[in-house]
């Protein structure tokens, strides 16, 4: 399951930094890179599966409570 949080956490760091870029600069470097069609559309799903995960992993194993004083 480490494996699986590292990955996501990865895409999701990944996917905002492409939001970023739509947003600033009106460039989608995932389609810039891998054109129209499905391969894009299966990155969004991993990354949007991706972003769940980190929502589930967060508030399953609160990962930050640890970080109180």
């Amino acid at each position: 399951m480490k494996i699986t949080s590292i990955i996501s956490f990865i895409l999701v760091i990944v996917g905002a930094l492409v939001w970023l870029s739509v947003g600033l600069f009106g460039f989608n470097p995932v389609t810039f890179l891998l054109g129209a069609g499905v391969i894009p559309r299966i990155i969004y799903i991993l990354v949007g599966l991706a972003g769940l995960w980190v929502i589930f992993f967060t508030f399953m194993y609160k990962p930050f409570s640890k970080l109180k004083n």
